[in-house]
């Protein structure tokens, strides 16, 4: 998506206009006001006098809300005019747009101004897709609004548009007469309402739900940064960027019908404001230490969508998480299986990583022990469903070949997975990165079973499976003449060579040999692997031979990254105590902006230029600093020593509050005092995902603090 663009949202409820406030989409182009994979509104223009407006600037009020400030066209370079424009949108159930008028000039005036309105109701796949649409359109006036309506047998969706100030509607634009005396202001107020009923019946007046909704929103926002540690700091960049990565995370908060109040978060805008089990899983484990509540929501509504069934059409299997939720008009009519979709291979691992991390970091052992139904079908989804092969690896093949996804893992591009020369292979594929998540999930679940399920029989049988699956894997995926291990196993079982950053993956889930992890943060960190904004996601060639062209070019790749985040950002949240000790972990962290912490930068000996069709925000970009376990978080199999405290604050200059010293728990956690009614965290390792003194300084442009040559002062975690 364009910078260009502008940007707000509210759960799944967003609209992406031009600089000027307006919405001129095409059957491809993501912009409009969309709600439930449906575009409610795909034409909104504004002109005055029958001529459209010049932009001055755009205020990012908040993620829901935004200021335009326009003037007419003047036909010179200098901008001298006697009127200007004020939009002032907020979403909220669709938008409500304040529009002001002002008069510079001392003269009275006469004014024509018009809105034209207009709506597609394309689902979302048919934008993404430039498909036609099969159903009835139709517009009226009624009451005093504009209804745009749209059905297709029982499935419907209709636009409701009202203004307070007297208007002339027609069936395409609401046109208001407007007369301004010498200096003086017009104002009125447009709801944009989208809704689900059929165009005939009416729910609440869009106005008053629009001003509850908006006072909610205010509220909740405040209540959720003030919930959040608070973070004590004298280098004010750094407070900027945590609060900046809080609110990004507030606007990823999606509230599944089936769980009215709770919020889960949604993968990015536009594409993904919706539920994905891969995505939410993930964001949701990163931010344990500030907000475990996202995690709790994302556990209890993924069991409640847990496979029950072995449905072809949605790569269904009992057990299985899903990948992705949908309510538009093509799932509904089953032309695409999202109502859920099951088909992603990794998934269904990671519920049981976040379920154990979850318990590890807020000690609520009472949700562990009612979603042991839903962890125990996960890991038997694991030994039953997903060893396609017979060769003891988790491997993926779509069942249903039309419309589901051909590659099941991370990278789900449909030529993601190759060979070192480019050749794609065949069907089942066993990535690397799906076994080091069946390695963390068995540990994991062994755990929970002696330690609160108190069933030591099933705990040591997982801990024999995976102690068994880190052997043959560290063989069989292991690249003897490269020092790495290959992206997949194909269906012959031989390695897919490919040198990728999935590699990074492997470095937290624990099933990397101790003796091979320094090889593996070698190539993460050397120049095939390595650019200017982080380790390649290894779509094509370029990170495979650097004599070659890539698959994809460098836009394209860059374009991923920004969609997907990086590998790196991965391997910091578990950590190893081998891959934290590269002398080269510094250029991992990049100094950030106000915009939020991995708003990822681009190599300047890469590509240059603006990045389109990016996510933001993005789960797995905007989750903020990187949130690193609990010491004794790591399962015993791999645990290591405790790191030693950070830094003196003379040397990162964070100083603690004064009265909390040390505001982690016995074991490092995070956790809420009894006497006070937030957390205050003094230094920058417990407030920002356990940053130490070094990674403080590697934000303020440093590498490394202290001694430099005393690997003891290195980020361990880092």
């Amino acid at each position: 998506m364009s910078d260009d663009l502008v940007k707000i949202l509210d759960g799944n409820t967003f609209v992406v206009s031009d600089r000027r406030g307006d919405i001129e989409a095409s059957l491809t182009d993501p912009t409009g006001l969309f709600s439930f994979a449906t575009r409610f509104l795909s034409r909104w223009v504004l002109s005055v006098d029958g001529h459209r407006l010049n932009p001055l600037s755009v205020d990012d009020l908040n993620y829901f809300e935004t200021r335009f400030f326009l003037v007419p066209g003047t036909g010179t370079v200098y901008v001298d005019a006697k009127l200007s424009v004020i939009r002032h949108r907020a979403v909220g159930g669709g938008f409500r747009e304040e529009l002001t008028i002002l008069n510079h000039d001392d003269e009275p005036v006469d004014l024509t101004v018009r809105i034209e309105a207009g709506s597609d109701f394309a689902d979302l796949f048919e934008v993404k897709d430039a498909l036609e649409k099969k159903g009835k359109y139709s517009s009226r006036i009624e009451e005093g609004e504009l209804l745009l309506a749209y059905e297709r047998q029982m499935f419907s969706r209709s636009t409701v548009i009202s203004a307070t100030a007297p208007a002339r509607i027609d069936e395409n634009s609401l046109t208001f007469d407007v007369h301004l005396e010498p200096h003086g202001k017009w104002t009125t107020q447009i709801d944009v309402a989208a809704t689900l009923l059929p165009a005939g019946r009416r729910g609440e007046r869009p106005a008053a739900a629009h001003k509850r909704r908006r006072e909610s929103m205010e509220g909740n926002l405040d209540h959720w940064i003030g919930e959040a540690p608070r973070l004590e700091c004298d280098w004010e960049p750094l407070r900027v960027i945590y609060r900046r990565s809080l609110v990004d995370l507030a606007a990823l908060r999606f509230s599944p019908p089936i769980t009215p109040g709770k919020s889960l978060p949604a993968a990015g805008l536009p594409w993904f404001m919706t539920m994905f089990g891969r995505d939410s899983i993930f964001t949701s484990l990163q931010a344990l230490p500030f907000t475990p509540d996202l995690a709790a929501t994302t556990l209890r509504v993924l069991g409640l969508w847990q496979g029950t069934r072995v449905d072809d059409f949605r790569d269904e299997d009992p057990g299985r998480i899903l990948h992705e939720m949908r309510y538009g008009e093509m799932t509904a009519f089953e032309e695409r299986p999202h109502s859920p979709y099951y088909g992603s291979a990794d998934a269904t691992a990671l519920y049981v990583v976040l379920l154990d991390e979850y318990e590890r970091w807020t000690g609520d052992k009472k949700l562990v022990r009612e979603l042991e139904h839903e962890a125990r079908a996960a890991l038997n989804w694991i030994d039953e469903h997903a060893d396609l092969m017979g060769n003891g690896y988790v491997s993926y093949q779509r069942r249903n070949e039309n419309t589901g996804l051909e590659n099941q893992c991370w990278k789900d591009s449909w030529d993601s997975i190759s060979y070192r020369d480019g050749r794609l292979p065949g069907f089942p594929r066993a990535t690397c990165e799906l076994q080091g998540y069946t390695y963390d999930a068995k540990i994991r679940g062994a755990r929970l079973a002696r330690e609160i399920w108190n069933d030591p029989t099933f705990a040591d049988e997982l801990e024999t499976q995976a102690a068994d699956l880190k052997r043959r894997f560290n063989r069989d995926f292991w690249v003897d003449a490269g020092g790495y291990f290959a992206l997949a196993l194909d269906a012959d079982g031989s390695q897919v060579d490919a040198l990728t950053s999935n590699i990074g993956h492997l470095l937290w889930s624990g099933i990397v040999e101790k003796s091979k992890a320094k090889a593996i943060v070698r190539h993460l960190m050397g120049p095939r692997l390595f650019s200017g904004w982080g380790a390649y996601p290894g779509r094509g060639r370029r990170t495979l031979q650097s004599d070659r062209l890539p698959r994809r070019h460098g836009l394209a790749i860059r374009q991923f990254v920004h969609r997907l985040g990086v590998a790196p950002i991965r391997f910091q949240a578990g950590g190893s105590a081998d891959c934290g000790r590269h002398p080269q972990r510094r250029c991992v962290l990049p100094r950030s902006s106000a915009r939020g912490l991995w708003r990822l930068r681009a190599g300047v000996d890469q590509i240059s230029g603006p990045v389109p069709h990016r996510l933001q925000p993005s789960g797995l970009v905007d989750w903020g600093p990187p949130a690193v376990p609990a010491d004794d978080a790591r399962p015993r199999a791999y645990r290591r020593s405790p790191p030693r405290r950070p830094c003196a604050p003379q040397r990162h200059r964070c100083a603690r509050s004064a009265g909390d010293p040390w505001a982690l728990g016995p074991r490092r956690r995070l956790r809420a005092r009894g006497d006070r009614p937030q957390q205050t965290v003094g230094t920058p390792t417990a407030a920002c995902g356990a940053l130490t003194g070094c990674q403080a300084k590697a934000l303020a442009g440093g590498n490394r603090c202290g001694d430099e040559e005393d690997a003891d002062h290195r980020c361990r975690r880092y």
